[in-house]
């Protein structure tokens, strides 16, 4: 977990139990030091991660520290939200926007998973 933050730090070398096999639904943010609106898009995913504490964990991947696993999910843009659940990608938001609109495009992912658990 990154210092003072709900928000998990995924890396290649974790990836596989952090995400693939989380009991959550896992929100992965793709994301650079150099990207201004992934810089932007940072409050906006500890706000969701505080509020879906215990129903949705937030993770966050350096893209420049896991060229791998960059390649392998074929995040071209950043920011890259992916939503996990159950080890597979359910769907994917490119660029930042405000949380609102980010929930709208997550939810009918979110709604399901949560129902189910």
């Amino acid at each position: 977990m990154i210092t003072g933050s709900l928000i998990t730090e995924a890396t290649e070398a974790n990836f596989e139990e952090t995400v693939l096999r989380a009991r959550l639904p896992v929100l992965v943010d793709f994301w650079a030091e150099w990207c201004p609106p992934c810089h932007w898009l940072e409050p906006v995913l500890e706000e969701i991660a505080r509020e879906r504490q215990g129903r949705l964990l937030v993770a966050k991947i350096d893209a420049d520290a896991n060229p791998g696993l960059v390649s392998r999910y074929g995040t071209m843009s950043l920011p890259s939200l992916l939503l996990f659940r159950d080890g597979v990608e359910r769907t994917r938001v490119v660029g930042a926007m405000p949380k609102r609109r980010l929930l709208g495009e997550l939810s009918p992912f979110l709604e399901g998973a949560n129902a189910q658990r």
